[in-house]
């Protein structure tokens, strides 16, 4: 018989996974935010994408938004988010190894 591979999960792999999730993360985030700042006709694919993104997003952007008004028409809630995610992130990674 052969044998069952089996999958093993140590602290560097599961920090690694972290990092990576959060940085794909960082990722969407940034692509929904640079798609809002320009005119996108419904029923393209684009906006299917930008759809996409915002029930991804917004969730986790729209709970910043809540504490940071815009200053002078320019919304700083996603930079904030963005820290919040890399440092909670860190700390998990930091507990964890």
């Amino acid at each position: 018989m052969f044998p069952i591979p089996t999958l093993t999960l140590n602290a560097y792999s599961i920090a690694q996974l972290i990092s990576t999730l959060v940085n794909f993360y960082e990722m969407l985030i940034l692509i929904y935010i640079l798609l809002s700042w320009f005119p996108i006709r419904e029923g393209s694919l684009v906006y299917d994408i930008g759809m996409v993104l915002q029930s991804l997003c917004e969730p986790f952007l729209g709970f910043f938004r809540r504490f940071i008004p815009p200053v002078g028409g320019l919304d700083f809630s996603p930079v904030i988010a963005v820290i919040a995610l890399n440092l909670v992130s860190q700390l998990v990674i930091g507990i964890i190894m």
